[in-house]
């Protein structure tokens, strides 16, 4: 079969390799559609959250097969593989990016996305979705998907967890104006997710019209550009002057981070689920000091699977324009690179299998 392999920063080839035989409660997947993170594309720039620096060890292990938002079609199983997983040969499937194993609290707790032994698909232990077949461990959460789907669409199943999830640890209200950062693919899906909460108000912001546009088609009551107006003040004349009650951040740039604490009133809740490139510096005096605000991480999309797949085979997203650009494996460069271009014209990039 063909694979893209990751040899280090910048130098991923495709290649052929073997496919995958199941073992014992495994699956073999033959892949149907791959989407492409920005967190992909960081790996593959270099950014050291995947290849380590002085203070962490690399995250990323050379000669994996990358890509962890994937769909495709059950092809054959191991001993007990399709009992293990509930499945069926023929079955279209879909599996969290995160692979848990051991026993450790956070698996004792249900809190398996924050495992200590741990990986994700396409950075070490297992290959990703960049290759025409897929093994699925044991270990996987495997979820089963509607075949009248779009591949494409199926695989947006990933991003939409992760913004679910994002907005459940936003603990919304119903008198909130919600701010969310960004509207690529995690910000469009946190609208929606916003907007399934019932606040007063759910605002975004984008520097791509397009992208707003976007927006307003997931929910978003209000959309600013920053480029043209002070967000800051915007938020604010439309607070009474105190400033947004919940912040999402889903730019993965250090400028959000900034303007997030700035136009979030007192005692309000900001939401980091972006990779970032580089360290972010912010003065910390205004989340304790001035404002006492409620910073909360977001990782993966735990739990919220079910309900990401039946807003995708419900059609409440627009993903027919979401999911924008699609490219064949062996122009797996070029969709990478899409991903990264500061004037791509895409929203959701992915490659698709004939």
């Amino acid at each position: 079969m063909q694979a893209v392999v990751v040899y280090g920063p910048g130098d991923y080839r495709l290649e052929s390799k073997p496919i995958p035989v199941p073992g014992t409660n495994e699956l073999v997947m033959r892949v149907e559609s791959v989407g492409i993170c920005a967190s992909d594309y960081k790996c593959f720039t270099g950014a050291p959250k995947y290849w380590g620096d002085d203070s962490r060890p690399p995250l990323v292990q050379r000669g994996i097969t990358p890509g962890h938002e994937f769909v495709g079609v059950v092809v054959e199983a191991g001993p007990g593989g399709l009992a293990h997983h509930g499945v069926q040969e023929g079955q279209r499937i879909t599996a969290e990016q995160i692979v848990p194993r051991g026993d450790d609290r956070y698996i004792r707790r249900g809190q398996y996305w924050m495992a200590e032994d741990t990986t994700i698909f396409g950075l070490r232990v297992f290959d990703g979705a960049m290759a025409e077949y897929m093994l699925i461990p044991a270990e996987a959460r495997v979820h089963r998907v509607s075949s009248s789907v779009k591949p494409e669409h199926a695989a947006f199943a990933e991003p939409l967890s992760c913004a679910l999830h994002g907005i459940e640890r936003a603990d919304i209200h119903f008198e909130d104006t919600v701010v969310v950062a960004g509207c690529g693919p995690i910000g469009l899906g946190m609208i929606v997710g916003a907007r399934a909460k019932s606040p007063k108000s759910v605002i975004a912001l984008d520097l791509s019209e397009k992208k707003l546009e976007l927006a307003r088609l997931c929910g978003a009551d209000t959309t600013f550009n920053p480029r043209d107006v002070d967000v800051v003040q915007a938020i604010r004349d439309l607070t009474d002057g105190y400033g947004a009650d919940v912040y999402m951040e889903a730019t993965g740039h250090p400028s959000a981070v900034v303007q997030g604490l700035e136009l979030l009133r007192k005692l309000g809740t900001f939401v980091e689920f972006s990779v970032f490139s580089a360290p972010v510096t912010v003065d910390w005096s205004i989340i304790g000091d001035d404002k006492e605000l409620d910073i909360r991480g977001a990782h993966l999309g735990p739990y919220c699977w079910p309900s990401a797949i039946r807003l995708i085979e419900d059609a409440v997203l627009p993903l027919d324009r979401i999911c924008s650009h699609q490219f064949p494996l062996e122009k797996f460069d070029e969709a990478i690179a899409m991903v990264g271009a500061l004037d791509s014209p895409s929203v959701k990039v992915s490659l698709l299998f004939e």
